[in-house]
């Protein structure tokens, strides 16, 4: 933002207020001058300000680690602020190289609208639907055509855009660079043109996209955006960024109780990262809590409280407090109330073979590597002997403190 052609608002106590909102958690906010006027600007002016995220649907579900910038999103239009959710479905088709050092290989349209059809519904959880704008770039994309997409092109040299990380990293290696890749960015840059947006979200992989949507629209003389990236959420493991490739994420739509007893087993040390990301409590309340952690109370208060926050977010406060009652139960060597029921034939069969009938174990051999580790209960009672033979009856079968199974065996 050009400060000498543009009048200058000034800085109330609300604007401050407003960026510290802003700046809660955030990796970095680029630049913050221009994002301070433009906050004291929509106070003044009583015109909320335009905030973009692209999500590109790759997959049909989202986990909690994309649900970092959906909260960002959500602090935003609780200031009033007008949300642009923006689903990539034009984008897709390319696939987004960021952070990749092989060419992504590119979603049918049939697939990519069966992910966008779910998308937005489980971001809804998150965001307040009646401050958000759900939008598409096929709308414009389609639009731009063979003509337009060279004059888009025409906007960015080859030298600057092999500057970026993963290209540039890429053609030393020697892997190859499809032409097409370089239209990614490009295309992401052209949605903030599209949609005149005042703020684009993403998480730190994103910067160099998000940085071109401001340039481009200087291009095209708008009033360029501000950039904001969030940390990527540490998963369930502690050390990886949270990612279903790494088994170590918690999918928002998983029933209650997995998801409770998920949260409960992150580190004492992480938990309080996941307070700044994904708690909607104050960073004050956040603060207290700590303290309160420091003199000496059970760290497990912290964690169980969060565990409820996140759990009724997606669920609802009952079943938050049910799965709270579930976990207890299980602790205590309890069965849930609600189990899977198996029917099964073949008695007497074999522990082994019965875990992975029932759906407890993947094979045999893993059953007996549970068994060899004291995992394995039946009606209670630790199972030690692998050559375990069950008549024909009912039982309760637990592997590990999370699954069960009621088998009816014939």
């Amino acid at each position: 933002m050009n400060q000498s052609t543009v009048t200058t608002f000034p800085v109330t106590d609300g604007v401050r207020q407003a960026l510290e909102v802003t700046l809660r958690g955030v990796n970095e906010l680029l630049p913050q001058e221009d994002w301070v006027q433009k906050l004291a600007r929509a106070e003044a002016t009583g015109q909320p300000l335009r905030i973009k995220l692209g999500l590109d649907p790759t997959a049909p579900d989202i986990h909690l680690g994309h649900t970092v910038v959906l909260n960002k999103m959500r602090q935003l239009q609780n200031l009033g602020h007008q949300v642009i959710f923006l689903i990539g479905d034009f984008t897709t088709l390319i696939g987004d190289p960021s952070g990749r050092n092989s060419t992504r290989p590119p979603l049918t349209a049939e697939q990519i609208k069966l992910n966008a059809e779910t998308y937005y519904q489980q971001a809804a959880k998150v965001l307040d639907p009646s401050k958000t704008e759900v939008r598409y770039n096929s709308e414009w994309l389609d639009a731009l055509g063979a003509r337009g997409m060279i004059t888009l092109s025409a906007k960015y040299t080859v030298a600057r855009m092999m500057e970026r990380n993963d290209f540039h990293q890429r053609f030393t290696d020697g892997s190859s660079i499809s032409l097409h890749e370089f239209l990614y960015p490009l295309l992401q840059g052209y949605d903030s043109v599209a949609l005149k947006s005042d703020l684009e979200l993403g998480g730190t992989d994103q910067k160099f996209n998000l940085l071109m949507g401001r340039h481009l629209q200087q291009e095209y003389g708008q009033e360029p955006q501000c950039v904001l990236t969030m940390p990527l959420l540490v998963g369930l493991d502690g050390v990886d960024k949270m990612s279903k490739s790494k088994n170590n994420y918690i999918g928002i739509t998983e029933d209650a109780n997995s998801m409770f007893a998920k949260v409960l087993s992150i580190s004492d040390t992480l938990m309080w990262d996941w307070y700044t990301l994904l708690s909607f409590k104050s960073l004050a309340e956040i603060a207290a809590l700590k303290a309160e952690i420091e003199g000496g109370r059970n760290p497990k208060d912290a964690k169980v409280a969060l565990a409820k926050e996140i759990t009724a977010r997606f669920h609802s406060a009952a079943a938050a407090d049910a799965a709270e009652q579930d976990f207890i139960n299980r602790s205590k060597g309890g069965v849930p109330d609600e189990i899977p029921e198996v029917q099964l034939s073949g008695a007497p069969l074999g522990i082994g073979a019965l875990l992975k009938q029932a759906n407890l174990a993947p094979s045999t051999s893993e059953a007996n590597r549970l068994i060899d580790g004291g995992g394995v209960r039946v009606d209670g009672v630790v199972v030690s002997d692998k050559g375990l033979k069950l008549d024909a009856g009912t039982y309760v079968l637990q592997v590990g403190k999370r699954k069960f199974a009621r088998v009816a065996l014939g």
